[in-house]
């Protein structure tokens, strides 16, 4: 299941269509030995950079897809370039369709109080087949001796699902499912960030045109300004800065930009 790599700032991302992505998620489940899927965005690349233990979650990924439309156009300067975008709101309902399909269950990790049993009820409602082995919002916090999260990785056990779903945005979901992934395999770990909030219909997307140009960020500044200005418009534009490091690194290093 080896794929082509580009890495972005400390980032490894995945060379694959959406079409391909959705295999490899499927593959994973299918191979019986786990692993846990990241979704890198400018956000991720900057955290990446200030945080190590991100990054080191972002090394032992089992799969990288590009979810972020900057990441997919800096790979354009790159000699391999990424052909699409691929976000993990986009991903999810086609990947629940397969695994009705499939007979492959579902577990729903995190979100607000209740959100995953509204997202599940809905999920259900569309695809009546679909087997949802459990849903939980627990809270976590990564500062506390990983003991304290016994419990939430004793329940996934115990659920036995193919996959789970992990919505606590990042770096959180990342860091836990680095954490976790060994523990609970087979099932594989998918961080989704809002997308069970989409589903359950609790925050509302952006219109698919401004997602397919690049502008989701506008339309999530619009409905939380307090919450994303300082990622936006203080940590973000930090984005361009490490894309041009690289880009002389990688120069002085006598290597093509992004060669992973």
């Amino acid at each position: 299941m080896s794929t082509r790599r580009i890495r972005v700032g400390r980032v490894p991302v995945d060379v694959v269509s959406f079409e391909e992505a959705l295999a490899r998620v499927v593959e994973l489940s299918d191979a019986g030995k786990g692993g846990f899927v990241v979704t890198p965005n400018v956000d991720h690349v900057v955290l990446a950079e200030e945080n190590p233990e991100f990054a080191a979650a972002y090394e032992a990924a089992s799969l990288s897809l590009a979810d972020g439309f900057p990441v997919v156009v800096t790979s354009k300067l790159m000699r391999t370039k990424l052909p699409a975008k691929v976000s993990g709101s986009d991903l999810v309902p086609p990947l629940v369709a397969l695994c009705e399909a499939r007979g492959k269950s579902l577990y729903l990790l995190g979100a607000g109080p209740g959100v995953a049993e509204i997202a599940a009820k809905k999920l259900v409602e569309k695809h009546p087949k679909l087997v949802i082995a459990g849903v939980d919002a627990p809270g976590v916090d990564l500062s506390k001796p990983k003991s304290s999260r016994a419990a939430i990785v004793e329940r996934v056990i115990a659920a036995k699902p193919d996959i789970v779903l992990v919505a606590f945005g990042a770096p959180k979901q990342e860091l836990f499912c680095h954490e976790i992934a060994e523990a609970v395999a087979p099932a594989v770990l998918l961080g989704i960030g809002a997308t069970l909030d989409f589903i359950a219909g609790t925050v509302k997307r952006a219109p698919e045109w401004m997602s397919r140009n690049g502008l989701e960020w506008a339309f999530r500044l619009g409905q939380e300004p307090r919450r994303l200005f300082h990622r936006y418009f203080v940590r973000d534009p930090l984005y361009v800065g490490i894309v041009l490091k690289q880009y002389l690194a990688d120069r002085g290093r006598g290597r093509g930009f992004g060669e992973h």
